[in-house]
């Protein structure tokens, strides 16, 4: 294969990459304000809610639902949850959240679950052990954290290890203890305190309590979920911006190679020619 050939063949090759990086950006701009739009839905639901427990005086602490009095069989470690990509289109970020994470994990400390497969592929890569694996959720409504809660509820204290979108090319890696992911959005009450005083609670006020902690606790790993996937869709829109203009530069170099290369062929031929015409004249003297 002669080189303009061959940089017909690169020129075309980049040309679909410039396509699939273009279309990989748009689509991610597209979920990326869909997201946003979702977020904040969820957090105007969870600050009711949030409203309502705190006028509930039942305990102090927050107990992530457990039924008060089972403090023993707590397990002696503390969790870690990690939110990760499914996929390993959203940049470098999911290695950066795991390094963070890696920063404070102790085997002999913390039990580790992941979300998303890219984080989990990551953590195998550096031999580190988790305890269970779930898929990233591909909805943004009715996300199911039932089975998370489940397990975190054997556990003194979780830490969410997320992705937070700052502007659509800054993205940040954040952890928050969850019970602090939960009280985050504390207002000033103003409002009459709820209790067995003034409302009836069926079957009591530590089983409704501990029902809205459990709910919070949906809500509030369902945000970091969402937080996550609106930083990886910023982050996997840099990416392909990033790739669009690599390649958008690659393809204008190769084309200006290729237009040397066909104007030399052309001038190597226009010399040919003149040379052979020379020498016809020669010849006919």
């Amino acid at each position: 294969m002669n080189l303009l050939d061959q940089l017909k063949k690169d020129q075309e090759g980049v040309s679909v990459l410039v396509e699939l990086t273009s279309a990989f950006e748009g689509i991610a701009s597209l979920k990326v304000a869909q997201t946003k739009q979702r977020v904040s839905v969820a957090t105007k639901f969870f600050n009711e809610l949030w409203r309502i427990y705190r006028l509930l005086r039942v305990e102090q602490e927050f107990n992530y639902g457990r039924i008060v009095g089972n403090e023993h069989l707590l397990s002696d470690k503390d969790l870690f949850i990690i939110i990760t990509a499914e996929g390993g289109f959203s940049g470098d970020i999911d290695l950066k959240l795991v390094n963070y994470m890696l920063e404070n994990y102790d085997p002999k400390k913390h039990d580790v679950i992941v979300i998303g497969f890219h984080g989990a592929i990551q953590l195998a890569q550096k031999n580190v052990d988790y305890l269970r694996y779930f898929k990233l959720p591909m909805v943004d409504q009715n996300i199911n954290t039932q089975p998370i809660l489940k397990i975190l509820q054997n556990y003194p204290k979780t830490t969410v290890y997320y992705q937070s979108y700052i502007t659509l090319m800054h993205q940040e890696v954040k952890s928050i203890d969850l019970s602090e992911a939960v009280k985050i959005n504390i207002e000033k009450e103003t409002e009459e305190t709820i209790s067995k005083h003034n409302y009836i609670f069926e079957p009591n006020t530590h089983e409704v309590a501990a029902h809205l902690e459990k709910s919070m606790i949906q809500i509030a790993l369902s945000q970091l979920i969402l937080s996550s996937k609106l930083a990886q869709f910023a982050s996997r829109f840099k990416a392909m911006s990033t790739s669009n203009h690599l390649a958008l530069d690659e393809r204008e170099s190769i084309t200006l190679n290729l237009n040397r290369a066909k104007r030399n062929l052309k001038d190597q031929r226009l010399r040919e020619i003149t040379n052979a015409f020379r020498l016809a004249q020669k010849g006919a003297h």
